[in-house]
């Protein structure tokens, strides 16, 4: 019998008494100052937003102070309170909280609730990440744009009060657990990072052809000439465009996939569709871009580059490079795909300076020089850094599949600790 079992079979053996949170707790709300606010030093503070980007479950410090005239008129949490941030752009961060454990007070903003209690801090802490308070707090939540709970709605919710010897050995159960799954996901994401350090090493080694000739590895340590041309002669340089967001006609059940940085970022650099379609309508007289064709963020996030496999359009945002007909046959797009990588470091160091967002114009993009060697060489290059990229990819793909499944099944084992029989009145 585990320490855990022993004590509830000593002290609670006919159930947990559940109580409302109004019972064990008052809840007041934060304070009205903003990011604005904050200054090198002063008075220690927990800004909303904060919650649910910076912070962890529990805190001893702050990351921000605001000045002894701005915290003035502020509400304060103190050792113990549970700090909740009450509004989010969506239901899973609701609700989200940090326990402040540090001894001195500190001044917390507006759209949070102050839970001041009679519990163990870390075990209403993680019981408010549980999806048994998930189902309540939903039931509370209301909104659309905007997700918000009332902190005057969360004295209803209930929790399971065990007594307080109880709720210390979970706490420490679940420390030690969140402790050790903490280590596994540093080191599992200490060994992606070297694996993607190593391959970019090799990559730009192979890549790196220097002037016109190079002694290269890939043909056995021969000489091989290597031609230089400008991106304006391979390519057909386009940029895309987005058809009239007003004009139904243009995206609804639209079957022309519309290329945007989000379809990068979400679904990597080598793409077969994206996220939104438009219709042919909405395809300008100049036509698609053609199947095989390079993209690359041109204003805004500058650098970031795709490989597409289908006819396609793009956002204004994006600049296409499509081969020209005359070099199809001498060029692997697959070589350039792997190139441009060095070429959006480039653009990120040439961007037009002035007023709006940061851009790159298309004439400064025909410019760039890039390496043509034989078309087999490139092949073979191609090969070697498709094995390697397969290599990373895979344990890149791994990696979060592995996390997911410890934090599934810690999320589990957190649920199923903090579920108690119910103790039944008399």
């Amino acid at each position: 019998m585990t320490k855990l079992e022993q004590l509830i079979k000593e002290l609670c053996p006919n159930g947990v008494e559940y109580k409302k949170l109004g019972e064990v707790a008052t809840i007041s709300r934060g304070g009205s100052f903003q990011k604005k606010d904050f200054c090198e030093d002063g008075v220690p503070c927990i800004h909303y937003g904060q919650i649910y980007t910076r912070y962890g479950l529990f805190a001893d410090k702050t990351l921000t102070f605001i000045s002894e005239d701005a915290a003035k008129k502020q509400k304060y949490a103190v050792k113990n309170d549970i700090v909740m941030a009450v509004t989010s752009e969506n239901i899973d961060d609701v609700c989200k909280c940090v326990a402040w454990l540090g001894d001195d007070e500190i001044a917390v903003s507006g759209h949070t609730a102050i839970i001041h209690h009679t519990l163990n801090p870390k075990y209403l802490c993680y019981y408010f990440h549980t999806a048994m308070f998930y189902a309540q707090k939903k039931k509370l939540a209301h909104g659309t744009k905007v997700i918000e709970v009332t902190p005057d709605k969360l004295t209803d919710i209930t929790i399971p009060v065990p007594p307080i010897e109880v709720q210390a050995e979970i706490v420490k159960i679940l420390d030690e657990y969140t402790e050790s799954v903490t280590a596994l996901q540093q080191e599992l994401e200490a060994e992606l990072t070297a694996r993607k350090k190593q391959y970019e090493y090799y990559r730009d080694l192979l890549l790196d052809f220097g002037g016109s000739r190079q002694t290269d590895a890939v043909h056995g340590g021969a000489t091989s000439e290597c031609e230089w041309r400008t991106l304006g002669e391979i390519f057909d340089i386009r940029n895309g465009y987005t058809p009239s967001k007003s004009n139904a006609d243009y995206w609804e059940n639209g079957t022309v996939p519309w290329f945007r940085m989000d379809d990068i970022r979400e679904n990597g650099r080598i793409l077969s569709d994206a996220i939104q379609h438009i219709t042919d309508e909405g395809v300008k007289k100049s036509g698609a871009f053609p199947a095989s064709s390079l993209i690359m963020s041109t204003t805004a996030t500058i650098g970031e580059h795709a490989l597409i496999k289908t006819d396609f359009v793009c956002n204004q945002q994006i600049t296409c490079f499509s081969l020209k007909n005359e070099h199809k046959n001498d060029m692997d797009i697959k070589f350039v795909f792997y190139l441009f990588f060095a070429f959006g470091e480039w653009c990120k160091n040439n961007v037009n300076k002035g007023g709006g967002l940061p851009i790159i114009n298309t004439a400064k993009l025909a410019t760039y020089k890039i390496p043509v060697p034989p078309i087999e060489a490139q092949e073979r290059i191609v090969s070697i850094l498709d094995r390697f990229d397969k290599l990373c990819n895979d344990f890149s793909e791994g990696l979060p599949a592995e996390i997911e499944a410890r934090r599934k099944q810690y999320e589990y084992y957190r649920d199923k600790l903090l579920s108690f029989e119910e103790r039944k009145n008399a």
